[in-house]
C-alpha cells in the first residue's frame, strides 16, 4: 500500500510531516502488509500517485483535498488499484460521501475496516473526475475561493467567495443537449454532478446509480443570482423556480465560445466547448467504510 499525503494540507501543516508520517504509518501497518508513506505536494506527489501501479501497489491512499483526489481517480479509473481517500482538504467531499471520519486517527480506524467497492466516475472531455464539475457561478467560486483561502477564515471567506462570485458570474447562452435533444437556456451557472447530490449537506445518497444530473440556474438578475448562490452553498436550490434539472448518461453543454472556466472537483481549468459529459459506471475500486454501504435501493456488493 502506497499513502501519498499532501504536504500542504492543513492537518500536515499542523501537526509536522514528521509526526503525520509516522501516525499514518503505525496505523496501517499490519502483518504482510508493505505501507509506503510519501509525503510531498505538486508535481512531487502527482508522481508518487501516478508510478504507484509501476511500482508494484495494489492500493494508493491519498491524503488531500478533492482535487488531488480527483486526478488520483482519473489515474486508477479502469484499472486494478484501489483507491482510498483520507479528508485533508477544505471540502472532502468524496471521503465525507462514504461516511470517513474529519479527525486523522477516526479516519485511519475506518479506513482500516474499509472494504472495496466499484463506484462512478465521471468524464469531462475524456478526463475522469469523481464528484462536481460547474462552469459561470461554480468555477467563479472556486476561482474567488483561491484567492480568498491565505487571508480569511473558512466561513468568512466562504462569503466574501460567494459575493465575488456573483459580481463575476456573467449570463451565459448555453444549450444543454441530452439524448440529441438541445434545449438553449439563459443562465449563469450549470453544474453536472457523479450522480445526484440529494442529501442533506452536500451529500450523495449513492455512489453507483450510473447517471448523471446536471442542474441549470436561469440568469434572473443580481438579486436572483445573490439568492440562488446562497442556496446553492447548502444545496437548497435543486426545486427552485428557474432551475432546469436534467439526469442522462452523456450530456453535452454548448457555448458560444472556444474555452470556458470550469471548475471540476475543486480545480479550475480552461476547457475546449462543447463541454462534452459521461458517465463511466463502476470504473473505479473505491475503499468504503461498511457503516457507509447504505446507498438507498441498492444493496452495494463488495468486490471479490
Amino acid at each position: 500500500m502506497r499513502v501519498v499525503l499532501n504536504a500542504k494540507a492543513g492537518t500536515v501543516h499542523d501537526m509536522g510531516p514528521e509526526r503525520v508520517r509516522a501516525i499514518v504509518d503505525e496505523a496501517l501497518t499490519r502483518p504482510g502488509t508493505d505501507v509506503d508513506v510519501v509525503v510531498a505536494h505538486g508535481e512531487a506527489m502527482a508522481r508518487a500517485i501516478s508510478s504507484a501501479a509501476r511500482d508494484g501497489y495494489d492500493t494508493v491512499v491519498v491524503g488531500a483535498g478533492d482535487g488531488t483526489v480527483s486526478y488520483a481517480a482519473s489515474v486508477f479509473a479502469n484499472t486494478e488499484v484501489t483507491l482510498g481517500v483520507l479528508p485533508l482538504g477544505t471540502m472532502n467531499m468524496l471521503a465525507y460521501d462514504i461516511g470517513l471520519p474529519r479527525d486523522l486517527p477516526g479516519a485511519l480506524d475506518a479506513l482500516l475496516a474499509a472494504r472495496p467497492m466499484q463506484v462512478d466516475v465521471g468524464l469531462l472531455n475524456g478526463r475522469a473526475f469523481h464528484g462536481v464539475s460547474g462552469v459561470g457561478f461554480f468555477s467563479q467560486m472556486a476561482l474567488a475561493r483561491e484567492q480568498l483561502r491565505a487571508q480569511r477564515g473558512r466561513v468568512l471567506g466562504w462569503f466574501m467567495a460567494l459575493g465575488k462570485a456573483v459580481a463575476r458570474s456573467g449570463r451565459m447562452s448555453i444549450e444543454v443537449e441530452v439524448a440529441g435533444v438541445r434545449e438553449p437556456i439563459e443562465a449563469y451557472a450549470a453544474l453536472v454532478t457523479v450522480n445526484a447530490f440529494d442529501a442533506p449537506g452536500w451529500h450523495r445518497s449513492r455512489l453507483d446509480g450510473g447517471l448523471l444530473e446536471v442542474l441549470v440556474a436561469e440568469d434572473r438578475g443580481t438579486l436572483a443570482r445573490l439568492k440562488t448562490g446562497a442556496e446553492v452553498l447548502v444545496n437548497a436550490w435543486r426545486d427552485k423556480p428557474g432551475i432546469h434539472a436534467f439526469q442522462a448518461r452523456r450530456v453535452t453543454i454548448h457555448a458560444r465560445r472556444e474555452r470556458a472556466w470550469v471548475a471540476t472537483d475543486g480545480e479550475v481549468e480552461r476547457e475546449r466547448v462543447p463541454l462534452r459529459y459521461a458517465i463511466a459506471p463502476g470504473a473505479l475500486k473505491l475503499l468504503v467504510p461498511p457503516t457507509a454501504i447504505q446507498w438507498r435501493e441498492h444493496d452495494a456488493q463488495a468486490v471479490t
